[in-house]
């Protein structure tokens, strides 16, 4: 019986885990990386 319930315990962790991502987003907006840079001149 103890068997069984590890297994059920695991399935309910993974089962909230999974939950939680999906809920949560799971990424961060993308945000644009703007800097300015110094180009060198052109040779002509």
């Amino acid at each position: 019986m103890t068997g069984r319930r590890v297994v059920w315990a695991v399935v309910v962790l993974v089962a909230a885990l999974l939950l939680y991502a999906w809920i949560d987003g799971g990424e961060e907006p993308i945000r644009p990386i703007a800097e300015p840079i110094d180009l060198p001149e052109t040779a002509e």
